[in-house]
């Protein structure tokens, strides 16, 4: 058995600052040993993005307790039965564990993985078991099978993708969400090609991933947009062509910038009517992808003709619609190239203790990806 310090959600909904509400507690947990196609990690750095602050407050309900996050790298200490992995590698987590064999992997879409799917709902690795322990005999629940705001972790090792030894945690910890989220959406969801006009709303982690792997794809015309001045600033050093404040008159701007509309429009906020200004914003026979997540149940009001008569196109992207244990090592490649320079989206480092801190600076959008290392 394995003890570890681990931040642990005790309550959902408490109001910001969240430093003052403390809804998440580090806490000293106990790990039972790998079971067969698992293994325990440790940490060495973890992020911190929009979908654990979702479950933090509320818009996104999770079983809790819970030990929050899922962006993350680390080392394999040890293997259950059954694992291609060994003591001693390197590894990013994506937080869907796909379980290789539904038929939605077998079809290339890991990313909709239906085991993995439950297996997270419920707050479970993908076998349906919990390996975390608190002291009073309660099991805190896994969070999207990572749980990666902890010393250790045990993981199935169909979460895991092995990454060169010299890739510095915090780095590679980006490629597990926000560079597999948006770089994936831009390549594959959005399908950007040389020439294209692109717009994307929201200039976080997710937002810049997509930016920049635009950029690589050849998007000609790149307009990022978003509320809050210095993401646009930093959008504009990483190649922008434009830059457009949030806000009413961000469909305008544009429209007026594209004559009539970008090619293709990325909205990675979750907020809903976000998305449909991103839906404005994009031009007949253009396509609209949507990667953030909102609240269930929450409505989308679009103009229906607009999808026959101007041949739309309104598509998700979960996990960018990449296959991870593909698409990881693909993105670390373009970045050791310099195509797709990701360590300008790290924009502040964190000890375990200062969570709380760290999704305050998240809620407010100061931070663009923090990442809390070991």
């Amino acid at each position: 058995m394995t003890r570890t310090r681990s931040a642990v959600l005790v309550e959902s909904g408490r109001p910001a600052p969240y430093a003052d509400s403390r809804p998440v507690e580090v806490a000293e947990l106990s790990l039972d040993p790998p079971g067969p196609g698992e293994m325990l990690v440790r940490v060495g750095a973890a992020g911190l993005c929009h979908s654990d602050l979702s479950v933090l407050n509320g818009s996104r309900p999770r079983p809790l307790p819970m030990a929050l996050g899922h962006e993350a790298a680390g080392e394999v200490i040890e293997t259950g039965e059954g694992t291609e992995f060994a003591p001693g590698d390197r590894v990013v987590m994506a937080f869907v564990p796909a379980c290789g064999h539904c038929a939605r992997c077998v079809g290339g879409r890991p990313a909709l993985c239906g085991p993995g799917a439950k297996a997270n709902g419920a707050g479970t690795l993908l076998s349906g078991a919990k390996r975390f322990a608190a002291a009073d005999g309660t099991r805190p629940n896994h969070h999207l099978g990572v749980s990666a705001f902890s010393e250790y972790t045990v993981v199935s090792a169909r979460s895991a993708v092995r990454v060169d030894a010299d890739l510095p945690y915090e780095i590679a910890a980006l490629f597990g969400c926000a560079v597999l989220t948006g770089a994936g959406a831009a390549f594959y969801s959005a399908r950007v090609v040389p020439g294209d006009s692109v717009a994307v709303f929201g200039l976080g982690g997710v937002g810049l991933a997509a930016l920049l792997a635009a950029k690589a794809a050849g998007a000609s015309t790149l307009i990022a947009v978003d509320v809050v001045p210095h993401k646009r600033e930093l959008a504009g050093r990483l190649g922008a062509t434009h830059t457009v404040a949030g806000g009413p008159g961000a469909v305008e701007a544009i429209r007026e910038i594209t004559g009539g509309g970008a090619e293709k429009v990325l909205d990675t906020t979750g907020v809903v009517p976000v998305l449909e200004q991103s839906y404005a914003a994009t031009r007949a026979g253009g396509t609209t992808v949507t990667v953030g997540l909102p609240a269930p149940g929450e409505p989308l009001t679009l103009p229906a003709l607009s999808l026959v008569a101007e041949e739309r196109t309104l598509r998700g992207s979960y996990l960018g619609s990449s296959v991870p244990r593909r698409d990881i090592p693909r993105f670390i490649g373009m970045y050791r190239a310099g195509t797709l320079p990701v360590d300008a989206l790290l924009s502040h480092r964190l000890t375990l203790d200062e969570v709380n801190t760290g999704f305050d600076r998240l809620a407010t959008g100061e931070a663009v990806r923090q990442v809390i290392t070991f």
